[in-house]
């Protein structure tokens, strides 16, 4: 089931080039932040909802309980918490929605044009609105809902989070053609 979230925060996204988490295969993704009194949290809702019922039936509202106590809904309805159970800066009073794609999703600035790493947008931190794919998994791997990250359109800057945004050459002095730099 595709799903439009508007104005959402980013974080923790590899969306340029694809990373490996715990050794396992490379993957482009992001955990996207979102405000619970928004359309976008009852959208969410109700996708993750829908989705269960199409796969699971009469036993989707069961199967569906059991997977958010494991973790294996990637719509998260509290905020994430790191290993030590202290929440993430901006995820206070949140909701999350881990996606990830094998393919490189579809990455474009406000007036749609293509971004690159180069342009360093998006990042961590920054706005966008997302486009995922909400999906049951009933498979030798377990039972699980999942979202595929199919593209992000950066819509304004934010808060980078850490390794948010590269530094701009403004930031450096210009050295001018083969002076000798001091040790």
């Amino acid at each position: 089931m595709k799903v439009q979230l508007s104005n959402v925060r980013i974080a923790f996204a590899h969306l340029h080039e694809a990373q490996s988490v715990n050794g396992g295969e490379a993957r482009y993704g992001a955990q996207i932040i979102v405000d619970p009194a928004t359309v976008n949290a009852k959208t969410l809702a109700q996708a993750v909802d829908a989705v269960a019922q199409e796969k699971w039936g009469a036993k989707a509202k069961g199967i569906l309980a059991e997977l958010k106590k494991k973790g294996f809904v990637c719509y998260h309805e509290e905020p994430k918490k790191n290993s030590s159970g202290e929440v993430y800066d901006g995820f206070e009073d949140m909701h999350y929605v881990s996606a990830s794609n094998k393919a490189r999703p579809l990455l474009i600035g406000r007036q749609k044009e293509p971004l690159t790493a180069a342009d360093g947008k998006p990042y961590s931190g920054c706005y966008v609105n997302a486009s995922l794919e909400l999906w049951a998994q009933d498979n030798q791997y377990g039972k699980r809902i999942n979202a595929t990250l199919k593209g992000v359109q950066f819509v304004r800057d934010g808060d980078a989070f850490s390794g948010g945004t590269p530094a701009s050459a403004d930031e450096f002095d210009d050295l001018g053609v083969d002076e000798e730099v001091p040790a």
